[in-house]
């Protein structure tokens, strides 16, 4: 599975999506777009993908956003239709069943921030740069970006970072906890891996509700969403993993999940 603009590798389970414009700096294009749903929809049947790893080309920039040449040709109701688009594969992303890992192994901007933003976990290199400086060209985060990144790190620093347009260094996105782990440049896929290979070894069908709980009860009330655990708990009570965890650690040996 690849096409140029997107590469699409696997080392067992964990299914490996590069950005492939280097030249471009991995900026998003209506191709990319088009190949990222299709890989979704591909992923959303597949029971043998467990991880998804999102990374770009290059050493330079992990995503920049929006390819700007693309959208002088644009006018007012194609950026809208696209905008809407975007907005559909962004929420498909971040509601995949299985866990993903951006690995940021460049600059992130704008929409490759917006993206990031809608993977699960983050990791980044030591010297990348992150923000939403849209405001500079006169316009405003326009895929999710003033929604995610205010969940993630608060009302006032969400304000601070978009209405100054600010850039900020790994270390400064690691202590607003917009990242979770920083890297060395050369070991941020590595590290990502290290990542995907830890929850490889946890049963999938635990790791899939857990993050549907979480995901899902997060915009709930407190009760509903206790309740909606519980009926995330149910699918794991009656599988065939959850008997196999259990053997496996009154025998003491590893458990082997199928995902059953």
């Amino acid at each position: 599975m690849g096409s140029n603009e997107l590469l699409v590798t696997r080392e067992s389970g964990v299914v490996i999506v590069t950005l492939n414009r280097p030249e471009k700096m991995n900026s998003l294009n209506k191709e990319v777009f088009e190949q990222l749903r299709d890989l979704i929809a591909l992923l959303e049947s597949d029971n043998t993908a467990r991880v998804l790893i999102l990374t770009g080309s290059g050493d330079k920039a992990f995503c920049v956003g929006a390819d700007l040449k693309e959208r002088q040709g644009m006018n007012e109701k194609d950026i809208l239709l696209r905008l809407e688009f975007v907005k559909k594969i962004y929420l498909s992303l971040e509601r995949l069943k299985i866990p993903t890992i951006a690995a940021i192994n460049g600059t992130a901007l704008g929409g490759g921030l917006e993206l990031a933003m809608t993977c699960d976990l983050r990791v980044a290199g030591e010297k990348v740069l992150l923000g939403l400086p849209e405001v500079d060209l006169a316009i405003m985060p326009g895929n999710g970006g003033t929604q995610r990144l205010s969940r993630l790190i608060g009302l006032s620093k969400s304000l601070e970072l978009i209405l100054l347009a600010k850039k900020i260094t790994a270390e400064e996105a690691l202590t607003l906890h917009l990242i979770n782990a920083i890297a060395s440049p050369s070991n941020v896929m590595r590290t990502a891996m290290q990542m995907a290979n830890k929850i490889m070894e946890s049963g999938p069908i635990g790791v899939q509700q857990a993050k549907l709980a979480i995901r899902g009860g997060y915009q709930r009330s407190y009760e509903h969403a206790l309740d909606f655990e519980l009926e995330c708990y149910k699918t794991v009570l009656y599988s065939k993993d959850r008997t196999e965890g259990i053997k496996a650690f009154i025998e003491k040996r590893r458990p082997v999940y199928r995902g059953e």
